[in-house]
């Protein structure tokens, strides 16, 4: 190995900076989902049918692929797949209501398993992207194997009591003014928008700045129209077509090993992530510390350790 590579593979172990985590995908495309075409990324194709494939759903709704850029870290070892749910990312837009549906959304994984031959899958998901997760696992899908619930909404009315928490801990100028606008309607004036970045920096991004290592989450492949119409104006409070999502219920028809993973100050909050752990039999919960909502781009090599460390002991355990 030339001197130069090997000094390079030597300092990005000594930051932490995952190797495989900018790489270009080796297969993209398109999928035909119900209502249209949702774009993918594979990595590690050379590992199709030796070992299971991670699926990995973004958050939102109405996100993109580029926060969970990440996993293709695990690429060395697995098939890793990410995609933009349709609608948003590089996915087909049709703009239509009818297709930001629960079920329509879950049923993009299935048609990924199909169209690339997913015998055995993982599926992981962050945030709205858990949500999507926890749905697939409790249909206890053939050829599951593990499922990696990372900061997920499984709860509206939990979520927002949470959050709601975490407001009334926030400076009381902060707290009156979102206050003030969400009872007056007025989510889209400026200063509520401001006092919003406040509750941000504490619970969804703690870095100041916040660094993404260049996965950005803005721009121009989000879908606010999606994100506002299921969800709402700002990530703590749910008031969207979600406002009555629950889960929790099913949870404990989820037969797989199970990662719960959420950040010390997550939108997520630990709290209620390790309840729903404790109703999944064979789960396991890690709070990354002083993380917010988006740990894993605050604490990536922390985060993908322990992401990589449970995906072997499942395996090896469900071989035994």
């Amino acid at each position: 190995m030339k001197t130069w590579l090997m000094a390079l593979l030597f300092t990005l172990a000594l930051i932490g900076e995952p190797l495989l985590a900018h790489q270009d995908p080796e297969i993209a495309g398109y999928i035909q989902v119900d209502g249209g075409r949702i774009w993918y990324r594979l990595n590690g194709a050379e590992h199709i049918g030796k070992a299971p494939a991670i699926i990995v759903a973004h958050g939102g709704p109405g996100g993109h692929h580029r926060a969970n850029m990440p996993y293709v870290s695990l690429a060395n070892h697995y098939p890793v797949i990410l995609y933009d749910q349709l609608g948003s990312g590089n996915s087909d837009r049709p703009g239509l209501q009818e297709n930001w549906q629960v079920e329509r959304f879950i049923a993009e994984i299935d048609h990924i398993r199909q169209a690339l031959k997913l015998d055995e899958v993982i599926i992981a998901g962050h945030s709205w992207g858990g949500t999507l997760a926890a749905e697939y696992a409790v249909r206890r899908p053939t050829g599951l194997k593990a499922a990696i619930l990372s900061s997920p909404l499984l709860s509206t009315p939990q979520w927002n009591a949470d959050n709601q928490q975490w407001i009334n801990q926030l400076p009381d100028d902060i707290k009156k003014v979102l206050h003030r606008h969400e009872a007056e309607g007025t989510t889209d004036h400026s200063e509520y928008k401001d006092a919003v970045k406040e509750f941000y920096k504490r619970h969804m991004c703690r870095k100041d700045p916040c660094s993404d290592r260049g996965y950005s989450t803005d721009g121009p492949s989000s879908n606010l129209t999606i994100y506002e119409a299921m969800w709402g104006p700002s990530d703590f409070k749910g008031v969207g077509t979600l406002k009555n999502y629950d889960i929790s219920p099913q949870l404990p028809s989820i037969t797989v090993p199970t990662l719960m993973i959420c950040g010390e100050y997550d939108e997520a909050a630990p709290k209620s992530c390790k309840k729903f752990a404790n109703m999944i039999k064979r789960s396991k919960t890690i709070v990354v510390p002083d993380a917010g909502h988006m740990a894993l781009l605050e604490s990536e090599s922390f985060y993908m350790a322990a992401v990589r460390n449970f995906i072997e002991d499942s395996l090896k355990n469900n071989s035994q």
